[in-house]
């Protein structure tokens, strides 16, 4: 079974974030979940590169 969300659930969940924390602190969310997964990106990155070396 394929979890399938429709735009009224997606609005109902943006609804409940925003109630939760509010506009003001939803940006900086934003923010930190960019920085986290640019930095998972780039440890990730690195790993493959120490991998690659070490088969050579």
């Amino acid at each position: 079974m394929i979890l399938a969300i429709s735009p009224v659930q997606i609005l109902v969940i943006a609804l409940v974030v925003l109630l939760l924390f509010g506009g003001r602190k939803i940006p900086e969310l934003m923010k930190g979940l960019g920085t986290g997964i640019k930095e998972f990106k780039n440890a990730t990155k690195e790993e493959e590169k120490k991998d690659t070396s070490k088969e050579d």
